[in-house]
């Protein structure tokens, strides 16, 4: 009785290997697309979040309160921020009534920013912000 050994061809590896690359290079680009979203999306609720934490600052104390980092944020406006990934700061410009927030990212060129100096609506983007 022979004993009949089996196993795989080279063309065989070879086609699984080449499947797989194809799917990765479908999959990787995808994965990359949403984490950026997921970071703006990230940067927009604490934009939001910031505002209303002014909005009640100024409604206690009669004034904004300028941050110049997420730290400072959090001590100043007790919110729990994380500036790992954005840095968030809120800026005085012209007296009281003009107020800005702004979230920039740490390693994009993004901006989302406040148009007005009562945090209504949403924030804008800047052009660097897919």
């Amino acid at each position: 009785m022979k004993n009949k050994e089996s196993a795989f061809t080279l063309i065989e590896l070879v086609m699984v290997v080449v499947v797989i690359v194809i799917l990765a290079a479908i999959g990787i680009p995808n994965y990359v697309k949403s984490k950026n979203k997921s970071f703006q999306k990230e940067a927009v609720s604490n934009l939001a979040l910031i505002a209303a934490a002014e909005r009640i600052y100024r409604l206690e104390y009669g004034d904004y309160v300028s941050c110049a980092n997420a730290t400072d944020c959090n001590n100043m406006l007790k919110l729990m921020l994380n500036g790992a990934t954005w840095s968030y700061a809120v800026t005085t410009a012209g007296g009281n009534t003009t107020k800005t927030a702004n979230a920039t990212a740490t390693k994009d060129p993004c901006t989302y920013s406040f148009p007005n100096s009562s945090f209504d609506g949403s924030p804008t983007a800047s052009a660097g912000c897919n």
